[in-house]
């Protein structure tokens, strides 16, 4: 259970992986396991869908920053915890596939949420820049579908950053896996602001406070509207990719292992 305090004059709650806090009527969700360059667990996972609900919930909080601690924004799944026995449950999880609505896409109060993106978003890290509403970026930023490179399919987040940048560069980051700067990026649309290195957070208060001189209700209506561009055809996405259960392929094993491992991987198509 997450532990709450309010003796602060900042509103403070604790996860295990992150932190959720309000100042004022801005939020801040803050990913906290810097020593794995935040990477997503089961545990970061969950955490994440209590802070999204907690915000959606909380009448004082209008707007949201989402930011990592430490070096990396989200450097995307946690590898090395799929080379360790799955419970049954985690093992039904992963048969069922992941849920299309993903983070964001369904909420009571439809609110705007900003990524503020450093180091790395990649995986995962993009899914939840891209289900933000805007983002910033700092000039290090590295965004990939690592997916790819972990022998599973990359149409989910395809489909999610097809809906705000559709373009042929897209397609090489699916198929190759290979990271794009987050300058291209920049030019291709999918980014709001980039910034100078260290200053995602400071811009991205800029765009909070911009966000907060419209009528909240209005904002909301847009938030609901964007938003439904991209779950219908990350449901589509899923329902293409499921039957090849790519996650129980030898390939899929030998990527995880290999990168735990520090070398080539050799694959061989099954």
């Amino acid at each position: 259970m997450p532990n709450t305090s309010l003796d602060e004059p900042e509103i403070i709650t604790e996860y295990e992986t992150m932190m959720y806090k309000r100042r004022g009527r801005v939020a801040y969700i803050m990913f906290n396991r810097p020593q794995a360059l935040n990477a997503v667990n089961d545990q970061f996972e969950e955490d994440l869908h209590s802070a999204m609900l907690e915000f959606d919930l909380d009448n004082e909080a209008w707007v949201a920053i989402v930011h990592g601690a430490g070096r990396s924004f989200c450097a995307g799944a946690d590898v090395k915890q799929r080379l360790v026995a799955m419970t049954p449950e985690q093992s039904a999880r992963r048969h069922k596939g992941p849920n299309a609505e993903g983070y964001t896409g369904r909420s009571a109060n439809w609110k705007p949420i900003i990524a503020a993106v450093h180091g790395y978003a990649l995986g995962a890290g993009i899914v939840i820049a891209v289900e933000s509403d805007m983002i910033v970026a700092s000039e290090d930023v590295k965004f990939g579908i690592t997916e790819t490179r972990r022998g599973l399919p990359a149409a989910r987040i395809w489909a999610k950053v097809n809906a705000f940048m559709p373009s042929k560069i897209l397609s090489e980051m699916a198929i190759t896996g290979e990271p794009i700067e987050a300058s291209e990026l920049y030019r291709l649309g999918l980014i709001n602001r980039l910034v100078p290195t260290g200053e995602h957070l400071t811009v991205a208060e800029e765009l909070a406070e911009k966000v907060l001189k419209s009528p909240p209700l209005a904002t909301r209506s847009a938030v609901k509207l964007m938003r439904r561009q991209w779950v219908q055809p990350s449901a589509d996405a899923d329902m293409q990719m499921l039957p090849l259960k790519l996650h129980e392929t030898e390939d899929f094993k030998e990527a995880s292992l290999s990168f735990v491992e520090k070398r080539p991987p050799k694959y061989h198509a099954r």
